[in-house]
């Protein structure tokens, strides 16, 4: 089933022929969007006597993943059955200021992975793909390092060519003897189409959702917005496949089958401990995704993980807050059956310290593709 089918069957169109190519309340400042999230939190944190009780959802992972986790730290979680599923990847973290020789070890490093160029060079703590970049050669590698914090730890990971990207949610509780995906987002980073005629800036403002968002995708484009590209020509204006960044979300969950459950639960079941998780993968094609196969894992998400379909042009207000509530009411669940099990959550001050060491990190990384 190809993009374009799937947009049919699930009564959707692409971001050229959309019915809504903006949902009325996807670009609302995040303190109005998330201020019902956040008083939800608060009640259930009264309910269950923890504010910071998500914690525990997945008791492997620093602060279970609402903050301040390592990708690298979770990745490495993976077991033989898993890692097969994941995009290779190597872990780095830059000297301190007057040490050189980030470069020489970091190639050092990926030639003992056996990776080559491109790479996608990433934060190994930051959110919504700040710091994220395509590495294509060995200069670019210098100078995304030589622009890295001091100390700081990074992710060298094999570009992952396939052209389907999705965010799938899966969720299981303690004992179960089968997780269940709860949320598939399919996500389709911004495009223009050249016509031979007109500027990248002009395609941009001939469209609904790309001229929405044209504050966005301008300031990245730089002097690239005037070129103007040959009839047919495809032109990538992202690469990180966030929807503040432009790409256009999909609510996707009619792609699930049983077969695709199996694979994500026998994955999910090989990352001790890991019950609540947002699933970032890079697909060949949605019949093969279906069938559980072709497709490579980028990285795992979690307790602070959005289901992403609620960014879908389509999706209600009302719905969007429903889903909200029922994936972070699940983490609360989970983490209480962990607690029976004498586990203690992350402490309020603890959390805190990582979250603000996060923003600090999140300001000083590189600019994002």
């Amino acid at each position: 089933m190809s993009g374009a089918s799937l947009a049919g069957a699930l009564g959707q169109r692409d971001h050229t022929g959309r019915k809504r190519s903006v949902s009325f309340f996807e670009f609302w400042p995040d303190w109005l969007f998330y201020a019902p999230v956040v008083l939800f939190w608060l009640l259930q944190s009264l309910r269950y006597r923890s504010l910071t009780l998500p914690s525990l959802a997945n008791p492997r992972i620093a602060a279970g993943g609402i903050c301040g986790e390592s990708k690298n730290q979770i990745l490495g979680l993976a077991g033989p059955k898993a890692r097969p599923w994941v995009a290779d990847y190597v872990a780095l973290t830059t000297l301190g200021h007057g040490e050189a020789g980030d470069l020489p070890r970091a190639l050092t490093a990926l030639r003992a992975a056996g990776l080559r160029f491109p790479l996608v060079a990433k934060p190994d703590m930051s959110c919504n793909g700040v710091g994220v970049r395509v590495v294509r050669d060995e200069t670019q590698l210098a100078a995304y390092l030589a622009a890295f914090p001091r100390g700081a730890g990074l992710q060298l990971q094999a570009l992952v060519e396939y052209p389907g990207e999705a965010g799938i949610f899966y969720i299981r509780h303690p004992g179960e003897a089968q997780g269940r995906i709860t949320s598939v987002t399919l996500k389709f980073p911004p495009v223009v189409v050249g016509d031979g005629r007109r500027s990248v800036k002009a395609l941009i403002a001939a469209d609904d959702r790309l001229n929405a968002i044209s504050h966005l995708l301008l300031p990245k484009l730089g002097s690239r917005a005037a070129s103007i590209p040959a009839p047919g020509e495809r032109v990538a204006l992202v690469f990180v496949g966030n929807h503040c960044r432009g790409s256009t979300f999909r609510d996707g969950l009619a792609i699930v089958t049983p077969a695709l459950t199996a694979r994500i639960d026998e994955i999910m079941r090989d990352l001790p401990d890991v019950y609540f998780s947002r699933i970032d993968l890079r697909y060949a094609t949605l019949e093969a995704l279906r069938e559980g196969r072709e497709f490579k894992i980028i990285e795992f998400n979690g307790s602070g993980s959005e289901a992403t379909h609620i960014w879908d042009p389509e999706m209600s207000l009302r719905r969007a807050y429903r889903d909200q509530f029922f994936h972070y009411g699940e983490s609360f669940r989970i983490a209480a059956a962990m607690r029976e099990t004498g586990l203690k959550p992350v402490g309020a001050f603890k959390l805190l310290a990582l979250w603000r060491h996060q923003k600090r990190l999140m300001r000083a990384y590189p600019a994002n593709d």
